[in-house]
């Protein structure tokens, strides 16, 4: 029978390297999933989740079982990810703005392909669709990104999304509304996938993705990343039969459920063992 997270939880905070180390297996990818939906790039959200990491083990000993030991999880990684410095989009020149945004789509739809896509074309074609979602939810506001991928995205219950942001739930809910209604005035009115009749089409734009560097066909961030749960397209098909705000919703939550690099976790006793980690008395 496996071990339950708050055996673990027990264990490591009794100075147990070996429940440590299965317990930060068991917390990455959920960690992980949050920070790239948060930051965008791949290598932000890696650096984002070590550092998490490093504050969930150095902070275990606070954890007094007040909620679920995830929910703890999750406070600990939304406070880091609200005060994250290290975005290469927050760094670069250009502004995710869903004006920016609607001008591209606008821009782009001038001088987009109508050929029929090749074969090999297919994951080029989810790329641009999960960068493209990816890029909306950037231009959000931290507040509001975060109060999404709580609510709507990981379907995190208002009391819990509220203890985890240690805001009211009235706040979480007005949060959530905001963010559903700014992405719904986007979507509604230029993403296909919303509304079929609206004129930008992942598809038409895989040509011109390519060519501007918009997506690296040999290297794509999110279509070829590592992942353990492939989308629900089962859901994406039903999506004529919803609302347009369950639709959106839907179409986030199909994006793959990334897995976490491992090498923090090959690393971690190594860590351990050099003595920066006191808090717990001796490490066994």
């Amino acid at each position: 029978m496996d071990t339950t997270i708050e055996t673990l939880v027990k264990h490591a905070k009794e100075g147990d390297k070996d429940a440590l180390e299965e317990l930060i297996r068991r917390i990455q990818d959920r960690v992980y999933g949050l920070a790239i939906r948060m930051l965008y790039h791949p290598e932000d959200a890696e650096d984002a989740m070590q550092e998490i990491l490093v504050k969930i083990i150095t902070q275990l000993d606070s954890f007094r079982e007040e909620s679920a030991f995830t929910t703890w999880v999750y406070r600990i990684a939304s406070n880091h990810l609200l005060t994250f410095q290290k975005h290469r989009t927050e760094r670069s020149k250009i502004t995710f703005t869903f004006e920016n945004y609607e001008r591209l789509v606008d821009r782009l739809e001038g001088i987009a392909s109508t050929a029929p896509l090749q074969p090999e074309q297919r994951l080029i074609v989810e790329e641009v669709m999960i960068s493209c979602m990816q890029g909306l939810l950037r231009c959000l506001d931290r507040d509001l990104r975060i109060a999404y991928i709580l609510g709507e995205i990981s379907k995190i219950s208002s009391d819990k999304a509220a203890f985890i942001l240690d805001i009211t739930p009235t706040a979480f809910r007005k949060r959530l509304s905001r963010a559903r209604t700014r992405l719904r005035n986007f979507m509604g009115k230029k993403c296909s996938l919303v509304n079929p009749e609206n004129p930008c089409q992942c598809a038409r734009h895989v040509t011109l993705a390519v060519e501007t560097g918009w997506v690296d066909p040999e290297k794509p961030k999110f279509a070829g990343h590592l992942c353990y749960v492939r989308a629900d397209m089962k859901a994406v098909n039903r999506l004529q039969i919803m609302d347009e705000i369950e639709r959106m919703a839907v179409l986030f939550r199909s994006h793959p459920e990334y897995a976490a690099p491992v090498m923090f976790v090959e690393g971690l006793r190594e860590m351990l063992d050099s003595g920066k980690f006191k808090m717990f008395g001796e490490w066994q």
